[in-house]
């Protein structure tokens, strides 16, 4: 028994070194079966491409594109291109102040409109139209014309005839309408006025003809609306708001005032007299005589072309 049992072991034990021999590479490969030698590889799918196209297979996103690195001369963009000379830093200096004084007065109408004195207020909108007028001229006749105090104006525009002046025509029109109606048409000259800066700013520029209704005009015609007390009622009010509204955002060109000042003196003469006889109903005149002034020459370009 002891002998039978001793040879079963060995006989085991010889059996089993085989298997292992085998599977580790040894010299009798027929013993195992052909469907398991490679069955690890096809399950990762390693035979199917070999190691240097895999290693060539690097994840790449389509969104983003390798971007240089700066260097710190293109980074910093100067606010005063051209010469830094004193004399010329004072000049931008004054350009930027007349363009900080009209947003000044524009924080200043809005003050006084929560006040109650809204003619007041209005007059303060009539100063920053002069301002803004006045800072763009004096940057094209000094030379410090930039696009920072491009930027600066179209900011100092937005504060002033985006937001101060729906804020005075508001005021302006409490008790008139209802302050449900009053709030939203104000709140849609002010989000116009954000879209006609915007698309100013990233449109090419037009000598002859601006792109809708400019924002400097349309408050220059709430603030003096409010200011001469213009007799219509606050219903017709409310509406010529919304429509002035829509005239910023719209496509209709309407002249430049170099343009206009080449008009025949006798157009000029006109309202010079209107104004004398009734100062409001020919600064109603020459709104709305403007305002259809851009679909007409719409309507003609249209027919040119």
């Amino acid at each position: 028994m002891r002998r039978s049992s001793t040879f079963a072991r060995q006989v085991l034990l010889v059996r089993v070194g085989r298997r292992d021999g085998d599977l580790s590479g040894g010299t009798e490969t027929a013993l195992v079966e052909p469907r398991y030698t490679d069955r690890r590889r096809r399950r990762y799918g390693f035979d199917r491409f070999g190691r240097a196209e895999i290693e060539a297979v690097m994840p790449v996103s389509p969104a983003v594109a390798p971007v240089a690195e700066p260097d710190d001369a293109a980074r910093s963009i100067p606010l005063l291109p051209g010469e830094r000379t004193a004399t010329r830093r004072v000049k931008f200096a004054l350009v930027n102040a007349c363009t900080l004084s009209s947003l000044t007065l524009g924080m200043l109408a809005i003050f006084l409109a929560m006040q109650g004195e809204v003619r007041v207020a209005a007059l303060c909108l009539i100063a920053c139209v002069a301002f803004d007028g006045l800072d763009g001229a004096l940057a094209r006749k000094l030379g410090v014309a930039s696009p920072f105090g491009a930027q600066m104006d179209s900011l100092a525009d937005m504060c002033s005839f985006g937001l101060a002046a729906p804020v005075v025509v508001y005021a302006s029109l409490a008790g008139s309408v209802s302050t449900a109606a009053a709030a939203v048409a104000c709140a849609l000259v002010a989000a116009c006025a954000a879209i006609r800066l915007a698309r100013f700013n990233v449109s090419p520029k037009d000598g002859r003809f601006f792109r809708g209704v400019p924002t400097t005009m349309a408050a220059a015609v709430l603030a003096l609306t409010v200011a001469i007390g213009l007799p219509v009622p606050g219903p017709v009010l409310l509406a010529g708001v919304a429509l002035l509204a829509f005239a910023m955002v719209s496509s209709f060109p309407y002249a430049k005032l170099a343009r206009l000042v080449k008009l025949p003196p006798w157009l000029w003469l006109a309202p010079v007299v209107g104004a004398l006889v009734d100062v409001r109903l020919t600064f109603a005149l020459v709104v709305v005589g403007y305002l259809a002034s851009g679909p007409v020459l719409w309507l003609r370009q249209r027919r040119a072309a």
